[in-house]
């Protein structure tokens, strides 16, 4: 995938997410870690389609639901406030589903990538090698 300079790359899973901006070029990203962002996972309107069952037996999923839904809020203000960047997600594939319900249009025109891994304990080189495989 080509990563282009200043691109913000944010990995999320249910709990946790970093952001990053590329200093590198296109080929080569060189990914410089952000300030962490304060979310709070207090959507109301996250892991509606879940239920309480066998298959989900606790709030946890209702809370990583919540979480990502928050996570997917900020990152809709980033793109409304920051014109001309590229975004790229990297997230657990439950949490990425759950960042898809909440995606604001602008943040969608201006996705360049989604990968579906869990690498919010990854260092950064895992990470920019995962963005140039993909």
């Amino acid at each position: 995938m080509l990563i282009p300079h200043g691109a913000i790359v944010a990995v999320a899973d249910g709990e946790n997410v970093h952001l990053f901006r590329n200093r590198g070029n296109e080929a080569e990203p060189a990914l410089s870690a952000l300030s962490e962002p304060k979310i709070e996972g207090d959507s109301k309107d996250a892991g509606k389609r879940h239920r309480s069952s066998s298959a989900n037996p606790d709030e946890k999923q209702t809370g990583e639901d919540s979480f990502a839904a928050a996570t997917a809020e900020f990152l809709n203000r980033k793109a409304l406030g920051t014109p001309d960047v590229g975004f790229i997600v990297i997230a657990a594939p439950k949490t990425l589903g759950e960042l898809r319900r909440h995606y604001h249009k602008e943040l969608q025109n201006r996705l360049l990538g989604e990968i579906a891994k869990e690498m919010t304990g990854s260092s950064v080189q895992e990470i920019q090698a995962a963005l140039v495989r993909a």
